[in-house]
């Protein structure tokens, strides 16, 4: 007969509870999972032989444990120093300061660059920690300070961009611009001439005229895509002032080496010969100094009646609809494009206009647009 244990193994219901987790993970320390065995079998009455048998290991080792759990209690006889609940070595605090460090930007704590990353960031941290009292943070990964941050989503080494409203009266000149688009919409579907003239405006300032200094390379078999060699030239630049009719669709185009009063004066005059002296043009346009300057009010006043202004909010240009217009010849027209003077790319966006005014695409605005009524 086996030789009974002196003092026999007792759990109460939570300690049974716990060490029936530990037996059973599969991510816990393997001595842990082995030492919750033992005491479960121990307290169910097998012998120390048994137990050495069932978990591989020699019966001494099993004595060592079930006596470390007379001593220690189970906490002790798995191997831990204290109950759960320990502080843990990276405190709340140093988590804290962390954070604040990662909210930080580097150009403000001496640094050169801009933005963290998160080796640059746990660089900082571990060479700054023990002056703030964190010496746990002395050998701390950039992987554990990613976790840090991530808790609470703090993600310094990415961008994101934002659109702070600087003019007061933003709502009510938003609310100006959308009842054009209203009025625009209600003239379109009557299907008859109101006698009012919708324009949408703006520039497109520095174009780019570059030049290849080797011919491109047409795509043939096995070489699927145009070649292009990497050096170019630059020719300088011009500028595109637009207007596109709300109603038709249709561009009214101007090219020019710079966009100043006088630029946008040639334009409004090839606007007002466009269309019928009788019609009155709005304009929804932004708040660039040449819309509003001396010489443009100047002009204005030699044809009294004919224009009215409606102004997008300051950092409100994409209530404007023509840049729609604009992000198509840049994806169309502009991507890529190659040319061997300026000359020749004024001659190329005016073709690309007529050949959008062969086919004109009006466009429609939905933003808000139920919030609008005439």
């Amino acid at each position: 007969m086996p030789k009974a244990r002196a003092r026999q193994v007792v759990l109460d219901e939570s300690q049974r509870k716990e060490l029936e987790g530990v037996s059973r993970s599969r991510t816990d320390e393997a001595r842990r999972v082995q030492r919750a065995r033992i005491l479960l079998m121990a307290a169910g009455g097998a012998t120390d032989n048994e137990i050495a048998s069932a978990v591989s290991l020699n019966k001494n080792s099993v004595r060592n444990t079930i006596a470390k759990f007379f001593e220690l209690g189970i906490y002790g006889a798995l191997g831990d120093l204290a109950r759960p609940g320990r502080p843990a070595l990276i405190d709340d605090e140093a988590k804290t300061w962390v954070k604040s460090i990662a909210c930080t930007k580097p150009k403000e704590l001496g640094l050169a660059q801009e933005m963290w990353t998160s080796r640059s960031l746990a660089a900082y941290v571990k060479g700054h920690c023990k002056e703030a009292g964190h010496v746990a943070l002395s050998k701390v990964s950039a992987s554990k300070i990613w976790s840090i941050l991530d808790a609470d989503d703090i993600k310094p080494w990415r961008m994101t961009y934002y659109l702070e409203r600087r003019d007061e009266d933003f709502d009510k000149k938003m609310g100006d611009v959308l009842m054009v688009y209203k009025e625009v919409e209600f003239e379109i579907q009557a299907d008859e001439a109101s006698g009012t003239v919708f324009v949408s405006f703006d520039e497109k300032p520095g174009i780019q005229a570059i030049a290849n200094t080797a011919p491109d390379l047409a795509p043939r078999p096995g070489m699927g895509s145009v070649a292009r060699d990497y050096e170019y030239k630059r020719l300088g630049t011009v500028s595109l002032l637009a207007g596109m009719d709300l109603v038709t669709g249709e561009v009214v185009p101007l090219v020019r080496d710079t966009h100043k009063s006088s630029d946008f004066i040639d334009f409004l005059k090839i606007v007002d010969e466009r269309y019928a002296a009788a019609a009155r043009i709005k304009v929804v346009l932004d708040n660039h100094s040449a819309h509003t300057s001396k010489e443009t009010r100047a002009y204005l006043e030699t044809v009294p009646g004919r224009f009215e202004f409606v102004f997008t909010p300051k950092h409100g240009s994409w209530l404007n609809l023509v840049e729609s217009f604009f992000g198509k010849l840049a994806r169309v027209c502009l991507k890529g494009i190659r040319v061997s003077s300026k000359e020749e790319l004024t001659e190329r966006i005016y073709r690309y206009i007529e050949e959008v005014n062969a086919v004109p695409v009006v466009y429609h605005w939905k933003y808000k647009m139920d919030e609008v009524t005439l």
